[in-house]
C-alpha cells in the first residue's frame, strides 16, 4: 500500500472520530443528563399542595406515569369522572346537589396550588346520590419522567366525607375523612382492578404526620408516603 494510501485512509479515520467525539458530546451526552435529570426519583418536591391564599393544603399523595391521554383513560376505564371546571353555573349546580340529594357525577372541586399552578385533571367517584360524599383527586404533570420516558403527574387523593364551613376562612367547602393513607390505596386499587396498572412502587411523601390540617382547616394523617402508578400504554 502507498503512503498516499495510509495517509488517505488515517484522515478518513481522523474525520470519522472527529464526527464520533461531536455527536457524542454535544449531542448524545446532553440528551442522556436531560433524560436522567428529568427521572422522578432522582428529583425533590415539595409534597404538599396550598390553597390560593397560600395555607397548606392537602399532601402529594399518589402519581401516575403516563401520557395525559392514559391517565384520562384509566380513570374512565375504573369508573371515576372527570370534574367540571368551577364556574358560576357549576357552583350553583353541586349546591342543588347538596342540598336536594341530586346526582352530579362530574362536580367540580376546589383549586389547589402545586409548584404554584392548579391542578391540570382532577377526577372523583361519588358515594351516594349527592356530590357532598365522593372520592376525589387533583394531578400536576411534573416535568420529571418516568424510566419509559413518559411524564409523571403527581396528585392528592382525599375522601370528600360532607360539606360545611372551613375553619380557617368560613368559606362553604368540603370535608375531608382524615385517613387519606386509606383513600390513597383505595384510588390505586381501583385502577389495579380495572387492569390500567404495570406496577407501583413508593415515593417520599411529606413524611409521617399524625396532626396535619389542610386548608379548610380539616384534620389529617398519613404515613408520609405516596404510591406511583406505571400506566399500562395505550395501543
Amino acid at each position: 500500500m502507498s503512503q498516499r494510501s495510509l495517509r488517505r485512509r488515517a484522515l478518513t479515520w481522523l474525520v470519522a472520530l472527529c464526527a464520533a467525539y461531536l455527536a457524542l458530546a454535544y449531542f448524545a451526552a446532553p440528551e442522556f443528563w436531560t433524560f436522567h435529570d428529568r427521572g422522578f426519583r432522582t428529583q425533590r418536591f415539595e409534597m404538599v399542595t396550598h390553597t390560593p391564599q397560600g395555607i397548606p393544603g392537602d399532601p402529594i399523595n399518589v402519581g401516575l406515569v403516563g401520557t395525559q391521554k392514559e391517565v384520562v383513560h384509566a380513570f374512565a376505564v375504573a369508573g371515576w369522572d372527570t370534574a367540571d371546571a368551577v364556574t358560576l353555573k357549576t357552583a350553583i349546580e353541586i349546591g342543588e346537589s347538596v342540598l336536594f340529594d341530586h346526582p352530579y357525577p362530574d362536580a367540580p372541586v376546589s383549586r389547589l396550588l402545586f409548584d404554584g399552578r392548579a391542578q391540570d385533571l382532577a377526577f372523583e367517584k361519588p358515594e351516594g346520590p349527592s356530590a357532598d360524599r365522593r372520592h376525589h383527586v387533583r394531578f400536576w404533570q411534573t416535568n420529571a419522567a418516568g424510566d419509559d420516558g413518559r411524564p409523571l403527574w403527581l396528585g392528592s387523593a382525599s375522601f370528600d366525607r360532607g360539606v360545611g364551613l372551613s375553619h380557617d376562612t368560613g368559606a362553604v367547602t368540603h370535608h375531608i375523612g382524615p385517613d387519606i393513607d386509606a383513600e390513597r390505596d383505595f384510588l390505586m386499587r381501583d385502577l389495579a382492578t380495572a387492569g390500567t396498572l404495570s406496577s407501583t412502587s413508593y415515593l417520599a411523601g411529606i413524611g409521617a404526620t399524625a396532626t396535619g390540617r389542610n386548608g379548610g382547616g380539616d384534620p389529617y394523617v398519613t404515613d408520609g408516603e405516596a404510591i406511583v402508578g406505571l400506566l399500562k400504554p395505550l395501543p
